[in-house]
């Protein structure tokens, strides 16, 4: 900073006014403390900067696996956030490992970002306690926080799933299959909750071999949805509900080499739903949303909010495509 003052003939303080994009510098100044950092390749020493400050403007985001599509606009929205506010962003992917969450969490704090948002793996938080009461800003988002009170953003998987049914079931349907993700997963649970509500709502049975939760791997999805459509010595579903988008997806392949018609509707929006044919029927949750609410409140959190933990639930919304409003077989009715 003293030989960019020297060449452009200022103080250091008017140097770090500039630096720092604080006012009380004329633009004539401003252009010659510029040029002369442009030509000396100066660079602000941020690690000073943090040890004065007390602050890295950093905040780090774990999800759940970054090559998901689902992720992309979330994290987007995340990223905007933090360019806006000056701030560094610092992706990583817990795997859906509660081990690998802790571990990343823990590494991120130690090089101490101001912030998380955290899509969680684990039902106990109770390890970020201290690095909350330490000043971390800490808000969760798809899914709460285990075992700790916290901010959380949620789409609401209970009523979504839910309508995704009752469209089913208004388009004819009666005998209709549940493939979700892993139990302990927040948002499988609550998917199914509604799916369960909209058959009881309908005054529908569900037999026990048409819901199956577990992995999201092809291989097992693949095997489940056939046999729910083989019907394993009793009668076929006619209809399926898939929990998310990656299901969903699997499920179109499987569909795909069948020519018994099987109405289907997915939880999450996906690239191409509307180009298939029949395109797919969705219940959309807004991915960038849920990214720019929590990135809010994380900042809110930063700017000083020290309000009770608050949670919010964004609403989901039924896209007909073609493949929920497929009728049941004339000979399933």
């Amino acid at each position: 900073m003293k030989d960019v003052a020297a060449r452009a003939g200022v103080g250091l303080k008017t140097v770090s006014r500039v630096v720092n994009g604080e006012p009380g510098v004329t633009p004539d100044t401003v252009r010659r403390v510029q040029e002369s950092i442009d030509a000396l390749g100066f660079r602000r020493n941020d690690s000073a900067r943090v040890l004065r400050k007390g602050r890295t403007a950093s905040i780090g985001l774990v999800l759940e696996d970054l090559a998901d599509p689902f992720y992309g606009p979330m994290s987007r929205a995340v990223e905007e956030a933090a360019r806006a506010h000056g701030a560094l962003l610092i992706h990583g992917s817990s795997a859906e490992e509660p081990d690998r969450e802790q571990e990343l969490v823990l590494a991120l704090c130690a090089r101490r970002v101001d912030g998380l948002v955290i899509v969680p793996a684990s039902d106990d938080h109770r390890y970020l306690e201290p690095e909350i009461a330490a000043g971390v800003a800490t808000v969760f988002v798809d899914r709460p926080a285990g075992r700790i009170d916290a901010d959380v953003v949620l789409s609401d998987s209970f009523s979504g799933a839910r309508d995704g049914v009752a469209h089913l079931i208004a388009h004819g349907h009666r005998r209709i299959g549940f493939i979700g993700d892993r139990p302990r997963i927040h948002t499988a649970t609550e998917r199914l909750r509604g799916y369960r509500t909209a058959m009881a709502e309908a005054g529908l049975r569900v037999d026990d071999s048409w819901v199956a939760l577990g992995s999201t791997e092809p291989e097992r999805v693949r095997a489940t949805a056939c046999a729910m459509l083989d019907g394993a010595g009793q009668p076929p579903v006619t209809a399926l509900f898939c929990g998310n988008n990656r299901v969903t997806v699997t499920v179109v392949r499987v569909l795909n080499g069948r020519v018994r018609p099987v109405a289907l509707v997915g939880f999450d929006d996906f690239e191409l739903a509307d180009l298939l044919s029949p395109g797919v029927t969705v219940i959309a949750q807004d991915a960038a949303q849920l990214g720019r609410t929590a990135s809010e409140r994380l900042f809110r959190r930063l700017d000083g909010a020290s309000d009770a933990p608050s949670h919010f639930l964004l609403p989901t919304r039924l896209i007909p495509r073609g493949s929920g409003e497929l009728p049941p077989p004339a000979d399933a009715l």
